[in-house]
Order: C-alpha cells, then sequence, then structure tokens
C-alpha cells in the first residue's frame, strides 16, 4: 500500500525544479524523432525525446546551445531562443559514434535500427531474422507461420514469443495449429519502419507468450517517395512489391498504398504453386496540441501446395531426391484482414497517453500428413486443421516523467483487453485434401484476456531501478459440437507478474544491467477445460546479467548471462487432439554480439548465443529438451551507399541438437551463406540476390517422428525434415518516383 501510495503521489505531481527547456525534434518529412539524444555541455544536463519527439531539459535558459545527435540523423547544435521550439535533423548515413547507449530496460533494440539500415529485407521471414540469435524455419510450403527458436527454445510456431505489430497481436490462441501461431505474412517488409525487441520474461507492457522474449514491429508512417519493384528468380518464382504516396510532402498529413504479390513453386519435385497477395494502407496525422493519429487497413491471403517433412531412410535408399514427397496433397490456404487505429496525445511536456484499437478477421485451412500410414495403412493419416476467428482489442497506457533535483520518475499505467471469438475450430482425418474420413475435434472457443500493469522507472544519477507488476486477468470458453447437447465449459483464472530491473550507466559508453521477473504463456482453451483449470498460466521465472559497451567510437559489444525456469504445464497437441504434459524446464545461457563500423560504408556484425537446456524431472540422460537449439551464431558484412552500390555477406550457423529425449536421433545443424548487391542509378535501382552462395545441403526443419510407409510392415522413428533451400538466385529491379 505504501509503494502505491507513493505511486500515484509522483503521478500527479507536476512540480519541476529550476529553468528547463521543452522542445520537439522532427525529421525533414515531419515525423517525430523518438530517444534523440539532447545535451547542454554548459550545466552537463541531457535529455531524451519520447515517441512524439518531445523533451525536457534542466538548467537551460535562451542563448544557451544544445548539442544534438540521433542515429541515421546530423549532428545538430541549436541555439535556444525561446521555449517549446521545433527542431529539424536532416537525414545522414548511419554512424555507430552517434549511438548513445540509453538507460532503458531494452536499449539493444537500437541494434535493429543499424541492421534493418545495413542490411534491408526483403521477405516477411527475413524481418524475424532482425533479431539477434533468433531463427526460423519453414517446413509446409511457404504459407504456414515459420518454426521459430530463440534462446534454446523451439518454441514451435510461437508459444514462447509475443509478437505484434503496431500493437496489434499476431499470436493466435488456442489456434488449430498450435498454441501462440504467429503468422507474420501480413507484412509488406518494405513498410517496416522499426523493430523493438526484448528477451526474457522483463516488460511490463508484454504479457502473454512473452517468456523467451517478444518483438514489436512498428510500420511507416510515411514513406519518402512511391516506388515499383519486380523481382524474379529461379523455381519459377515472381515477387512485385508497389508502395504508393498518396499526398506528397505534407508536414501534417501523410498516406500511402503497398502491396505484394508473390508467386513460386519453389525447388521442390512437386511445386508448391504459392501465391500471395498483400495488400495495405496507411493514414497518418500530426495534430496541433503535438498528438499523433494514424489508421491502418491491411489484408493478406495466401494459398499453396506441400511437400511435407519427408523420412530420411527414403532419400538414403534413393527411393526420393531431398526435394521428393511422401505425400504431395498437403498444403493449404490462409487469410487476414486488419483494420488498426492508433493515438498519441500530448497532454503536457511532461505526460502523454498512447492508445491504439484493432480488429482482424482470421481463416485457417491447413492439410498435413506427418506420419503416412501409421495409424491408416489403406488412406493414409492426412489431417485437415480449420481455423476461423474474429479478434477485437485495444490497448491504452499513460506516460508521466517527473524531475527533480535528486532524481527522475519515468510512471507508466496500461491497461487493454483481447478477444478471440472461434467457429468451428477442426481437427480431421482426411484423404487428399477432398474427403473427411473422421471428425476429431470440432468446437467453438472464446478466449477473453483483460489486464492491467504499472511501469516505473526511478533514476538516481547513474541508477535506474525498474519495479513493475503486471495483472492478467482469463476466461475461457469452449462448446464442443461432439457433446450431447448444448453446453459451454468455461474456466477463469488470474495471474500477477511482477519484475524488478536495475540498470547502471557508468557513462554514455558503458552500461550494466540485471533484470529479474515473472511471465507466463497461457495453455489452450481446450486443455484447460480438459483438465480442469489446471496449469491455465504456467509459470516462467527469468534473470538476465549484462552489459552493454562502446569500447571505441564504432564499436558497440553487448553480453548477458541468462537464467529461465519454466513451470509444469499441459500441451494441446493439435496435429493429434490430445493433451500431453510437458514437465517443469530450465534454461541458462550466454549471449554475445557486437556491430562494428569500419568506414562510413562498411559495417561487420556478430552474434553468437549458447544455451543449456534441460528437462528438471527426467533422469539424466534422458533430460534432453528435443530440437532445443545449444549454439547459434550469425555473421555479415554490409556496405551502403558508396558511389551507388550496397549489399553484403551475411552466414548463419545452427549446431546440430538432440531431436529427441536421450539425444539418440539427431538434428543436423547447417551453415548457411547469402549474398546480395544492389546498383542506383539515379531512380532505378538494380538487385541480386543470391540464398544459399554455396549450395549447402541443409534441412531447415526436422523431428524426430514415427512414421510408417505403405509397403512397411512396422514403424520407424528417425529423422524427418523439410530440405532448405539449394542455390536460389533472383534479379531485382526498383524504379522510385
Amino acid at each position: 500500500m505504501r509503494y502505491i501510495t507513493i505511486l500515484l503521489t509522483f503521478c500527479f505531481a507536476s512540480f519541476m525544479n529550476g529553468q528547463h527547456h521543452n522542445g520537439k525534434i522532427i525529421d525533414s518529412y515531419g515525423n517525430p524523432i523518438d530517444h534523440a539524444y539532447v545535451v547542454n555541455e554548459a550545466t552537463n544536463t541531457h535529455a531524451h525525446t519520447n515517441e512524439l519527439g518531445i523533451f525536457t531539459i534542466d538548467k537551460t535558459e535562451s542563448n544557451q546551445s544544445l548539442k544534438i545527435t540521433a542515429l541515421g540523423y546530423k549532428r545538430t547544435n541549436f541555439l535556444v531562443e525561446s521555449n517549446n521550439n521545433i527542431i529539424v535533423l536532416n537525414d545522414d548515413i548511419f554512424r555507430l559514434n552517434e549511438i548513445v547507449i540509453q538507460p532503458k530496460l531494452d536499449a539493444m533494440n537500437i541494434v535493429s535500427k543499424i541492421d534493418l539500415e545495413t542490411s534491408p529485407v526483403n521477405s516477411s521471414q527475413e524481418i524475424l531474422r532482425k533479431v539477434p540469435g533468433l531463427f526460423i524455419g519453414q517446413h509446409a510450403g511457404g504459407g504456414k507461420a515459420e518454426q521459430i527458436f530463440l534462446r534454446g527454445f523451439d518454441i514451435d510456431h510461437g508459444t514462447d514469443i509475443a509478437i505484434n505489430v503496431d500493437g496489434m497481436p499476431v499470436n493466435m490462441v488456442s489456434h488449430a495449429h498450435g498454441q501462440g501461431y504467429a503468422d507474420l505474412h501480413f507484412v509488406i517488409p518494405e513498410t517496416v519502419d522499426k523493430i523493438d525487441f526484448g528477451k526474457g520474461p522483463y516488460t511490463a507492457s508484454k504479457g502473454d507468450f512473452a517468456t523467451a522474449g517478444y518483438v514489436a514491429f512498428q510500420t511507416k508512417d510515411k514513406i519518402e517517395k512511391s516506388s515499383i519493384s519486380v523481382e524474379a528468380g529461379q523455381f519459377n518464382t515472381l515477387r512485385t512489391v508497389a508502395l504508393l504516396d498518396l499526398l506528397g510532402k505534407n508536414d501534417k498529413q501523410s498516406a500511402y498504398i503497398a502491396s505484394e504479390y508473390i508467386l513460386t513453386d519453389g525447388p521442390f519435385d512437386s511445386p508448391q504453386n504459392f501465391n500471395r497477395v498483400n495488400l495495405l494502407g496507411k493514414y497518418s496525422a500530426l495534430l496541433n496540441d503535438n498528438s499523433k493519429f494514424s489508421i491502418t487497413a491491411s489484408h493478406f491471403s495466401s494459398k499453396w501446395d506441400a511437400s511435407g517433412q519427408i523420412p530420411q531412410r527414403l532419400v538414403d535408399a534413393g527411393l526420393i531426391s531431398r526435394f521428393g514427397a511422401v505425400d504431395d496433397t498437403e498444403g493449404g490456404k490462409t487469410s487476414r484482414t486488419n483494420i488498426n487505429a492508433v493515438l498519441s496525445k500530448s497532454i503536457d511536456e511532461n505526460t502523454f497517453v498512447k492508445a491504439n484499437a484493432y480488429y482482424s478477421k482470421y481463416d485457417f485451412e491447413l492439410y498435413s500428413n506427418f506420419t503416412f500410414f501409421l495409424d491408416d495403412p489403406i488412406n493414409g493419416d492426412q489431417i485437415k486443421q480449420k481455423d476461423s476467428r474474429s479478434i477485437y482489442g485495444m490497448n491504452a497506457e499513460l506516460n508521466k516523467s517527473l524531475k527533480t533535483d535528486d532524481w527522475d520518475v519515468l510512471l507508466q499505467v496500461g491497461v487493454g483487453f483481447r478477444s478471440d471469438a472461434t467457429v468451428d475450430t477442426e481437427l480431421s482425418h482426411t484423404l487428399n485434401r477432398t474427403t473427411v474420413l473422421d471428425n476429431i475435434k470440432l468446437g467453438d472457443i472464446d478466449q477473453t484476456n483483460g489486464f492491467s500493469y504499472v511501469n516505473s522507472e526511478f533514476k538516481f544519477g547513474k541508477l535506474m531501478i525498474n519495479p513493475a507488476v503486471r495483472i492478467d486477468y482469463f476466461k475461457f470458453n469452449y462448446q464442443d459440437k461432439f457433446q450431447d447437447g448444448y453446453k459451454t465449459q468455461t474456466e477463469t483464472e488470474v495471474k500477477l507478474s511482477p519484475k524488478l530491473n536495475f540498470i547502471y550507466s557508468q557513462s554514455n559508453d558503458l552500461q550494466f544491467y540485471l533484470k529479474s521477473g515473472i511471465g507466463f504463456h497461457s495453455n489452450d482453451t481446450r486443455v484447460v477445460v480438459e483438465n480442469n483449470g489446471k496449469e491455465i498460466l504456467p509459470t516462467a521465472i527469468g534473470a538476465d546479467l549484462g552489459t552493454i559497451w562502446k569500447p571505441f567510437p564504432k564499436l558497440l559489444i553487448n553480453s548477458a548471462l541468462w537464467y529461465l525456469y519454466l513451470q509444469q504445464e499441459f500441451v494441446y497437441v493439435g496435429d493429434a487432439g490430445i493433451i500431453e504434459p510437458s514437465g517443469k524446464t530450465k534454461r541458462m545461457g550466454v549471449d554475445l554480439g557486437l556491430r562494428y563500423q569500419l568506414n562510413d560504408y562498411i559495417y561487420f556484425d556478430a552474434d553468437a548465443n549458447y544455451t543449456y537446456a534441460r528437462s528438471i524431472d527426467e533422469v539424466k540422460g534422458e533430460d534432453y529438451i528435443p530440437l532445443a537449439p545449444d549454439f547459434t551464431a550469425t555473421t555479415g558484412l554490409s556496405f551502403q551507399k558508396w558511389k551507388g552500390f550496397s549489399g553484403g555477406l551475411r552466414y548463419r550457423i545452427l549446431k546440430s541438437r538432440p531431436a529427441n529425449e536421450d539425444n539418440s536421433i539427431v538434428a543436423k545443424g547447417y551453415a548457411i551463406a547469402d549474398f546480395n548487391i544492389n546498383y542506383k542509378i539515379k531512380n532505378v535501382t538494380f538487385g541480386i540476390s543470391v540464398e544459399n552462395l554455396f549450395d549447402t545441403e541443409w534441412n531447415e526443419t526436422q523431428f524426430a517422428t514415427e512414421s510408417r510407409l505403405q509397403n512397411e510392415v512396422a514403424s520407424v522413428e528417425e529423422i524427418h525434415f523439410t530440405p532448405g533451400t539449394p542455390f536460389f538466385m533472383k534479379g531485382k529491379v526498383t524504379y522510385t518516383f
């Protein structure tokens, strides 16, 4: 109670000691620049801009000079003449020596801005790879959400990582294919402006699924110029992208439309026949009271065939190639339509509110066959998973900054809700996609999550203490269509998630941090009601100890030691319609990353991650966590804006890892190099990109699966895999106007 009283006192206080100056920093297009660093060297005071580009700096009077730096903009000296100045920064190349290590919880996400600029992405899959240590794999013809690996987790399609776009959640709760299913294919990569990420359960504003971490994408409010691009490559691949600016150079309003269309057959013997279309429109306005409003509407749909995962024994026997199939009638279709409105409103120079409200209509239909003829030796084991839902919700957060002579305080209070309503979520046994042989699961799911959190930052000189607490309320409803009569099974649960973080900034070039917190991910509604509410919200407890260091102006190094414990939970196996307990687990590891700028044009980056992951309740030797990666690494050398040229060489390594609990079956690792080069002449850019430059034979996804072929007497458990892309070249032409 005493702590709450102190927080409320600060929340409603409005005093400021000493002379101060307020201002706003924007770019040449009128966009506010957040996290710009403002210094008054005469009084040795400094400040940072908030999300609206607004800053307040102490002990600053007229005729004093402010030095302003921001990554990607020219350094500026500004002479204070009056209050509430608007300061315009001009674009510049990215310089690591402009980075100021800021005393905030996830300061390292600044590297994503560098990586996006120095090594742009051209597919929605590549966007996730911008998070250091995060690996992905595709295993269903390109239309299914990627399998994700991070911090010793095989996250499947999103069970232990929270993903959102402009505040709108991507993860699907109680999904037909798996809990937390996160399909990012509705994002057009050229529209992504920023990537915010954090590892571990330490951020109060991130709730469900934020155990291994979170990723938050922000789309552009404005585009600098309109453009049209066409890509063509091997395997009958075609991609077109158009970004059209609708309002031109306007300081107050902007609007653009983006579209993407993709066709490819892939390298498989049985063509994927993959196609996807994306459409997005966004309108943004800067209001006269320093507020910002935007509304985004988007739609995507895709359809594909898939060769699925194939058994190693067929390839070893020479009966099929690595790109062959056992059941090439796998595949599916999916679509998602979104509308999202976002408002950031300034109350005064120290207070602002940000909020968003969203609605999504989502449809998904997937056909898979993992075991071939194990259960049905005549018709085969193909399954159909179908999901149709509406999602709606909102998030709101009040931000209040206060300054005294002895400390600074930031208080954030957030509230929100999310509601999912599915109709006829289905699991069926099928034949050739056309015939339903057996209905396994069918029902309607309604799941609601209401939440609130308080996050505070107390800065005492070089030390920042960040206590926070989050509370979540869940209501799970399930109507089983196979039950006699109408009956809604229901459960409710409340979860309290405290966080406590410490950040010590020795200087602008050296920071130490200790993070700790409790998080969770929700279980599937069908699990919750079938187990009478047991293990509804299994707990994750984590801690990080690390540093961020700039030993030289153009070298940035980050390192962390971390630990994460997961409580006993029940898991709904969407492929079988059954429930399995997974047991307690522990993971510990070390992260190491660096960014180095050789000169104005050449950048080098590297990230290495090691994890020790084990099940707690199992005996030694049988306690491996299947498919948990223990070592991953990425490295890249890129160059930008050198006499019209840009490009780079990137390498990623994933070490071999256990595929089952006793490590008797091993998923092979890989090391893959990708290359791209572009040349810009006037308004036209020509580019060539190559995936798997050295044509390495590798497996993109792998599973230890028990299966039986039609002519086999007994089943076999072994590696089943989806082959990785071989040497794959594409050419690209972009016209800007």
